[in-house]
């Protein structure tokens, strides 16, 4: 029984883990799915926006410093990113910039539709369900038996 439920943490875990970098996957293309030099020119940003439209881009390199931010809530990265694109592009230019590259469409709904925040938030709490379960059979275990000596 033991062996089953160790099983069941460590498939939760890579479940998890995976979903999160499906997120972190997600961050990416909503960087490199766009030509920001021709945002820049289309936009009329100044030089002053570019080099904060620049430097949000490369504000988290790699999945490590991404994860650190969004390992509770991997879903947030999408209104963190683009209220911030927002302020940095004012609020005319940033509907513009929605029209043209995302069809009118919120950037937090274009990269939310593979990667659903609730599915996510069901598989976190069904793995710390089964893993409150596990310690509880644990310590009932523990507690209710005082060894070989009795």
């Amino acid at each position: 029984m033991k062996k089953l439920l160790l099983t069941a943490f460590l498939v939760g875990t890579f479940s998890m883990s995976y979903a999160q970098s499906d997120y972190y996957n997600d961050y990416r293309r909503s960087i490199s799915d766009i030509n920001w030099q021709t945002v820049v020119a289309d936009l009329l940003l100044s030089t002053t926006q570019a080099n904060q439209v620049y430097a949000l881009n490369d504000r988290y390199r790699n999945y490590d410093s991404w994860n650190r931010v969004y390992v509770v809530e991997p879903g947030r990265w999408r209104g963190d990113r683009y209220s911030e694109l927002e302020r940095i592009l004012g609020r005319e230019k940033y509907i513009v910039f929605k029209k043209k590259y995302y069809r009118g469409e919120n950037p937090v709904i274009v990269y939310g539709k593979k990667n659903d925040y609730k599915k996510y938030r069901k598989e976190q709490e069904k793995y710390y369900k089964e893993r409150s379960k596990y310690y509880k059979k644990q310590n009932k275990h523990n507690h209710g038996h005082h060894g070989d000596w009795d």
